[in-house]
């Protein structure tokens, strides 16, 4: 909704909730849409978003981190659903910094895994990027 900053806080504080209820269904869904608004934060705001470190943007890196965190807890819940949603938005990512190969890489598995559903939206969303990718 444009408000990457508050949006943010929220996730923070969903996180911690969820950590001291040993609640973790939705943890993977966490980490991505915590590396999505960071990712809307730094497009807002490149200047802010860019904490230098050495020569590098800390802000996409940033968000390159949450989608792995995501794709890792998704991983070890076996939650496909979650890793290919957190797949699809680490892909997109990398689309956009011209890694197609390692995008393809990514995505590919997840998406083959999948036997049904093909007209949900995240398995339309991952078909049209894979597509985009070859």
């Amino acid at each position: 909704m444009g408000q990457p900053d508050e949006g943010l806080t929220v996730l923070a504080e969903a996180l911690v909730a969820a950590d001291k209820m040993s609640e973790r269904f939705y943890e993977a869904e966490l980490y991505r849409l915590k590396g999505e608004l960071t990712l809307d934060q730094f497009k807002a705001c490149p200047e802010q978003g860019r904490r230098v470190q050495g020569s590098e943007f800390k802000g996409l890196d940033e968000a390159e981190e949450y989608f792995f965190k995501a794709i890792e807890v998704a991983c070890q819940q076996r939650a496909k659903s979650f890793e290919l949603r957190a797949s699809t938005s680490l892909a997109r990512l990398w689309q956009q910094q011209e890694k197609i190969t390692e995008a393809c890489e990514l995505l590919a598995p997840v998406y083959n895994w999948f036997t049904e559903g093909f007209d949900t939206k995240d398995l339309r969303e991952a078909k049209e990027l894979l597509e985009e990718l070859s």
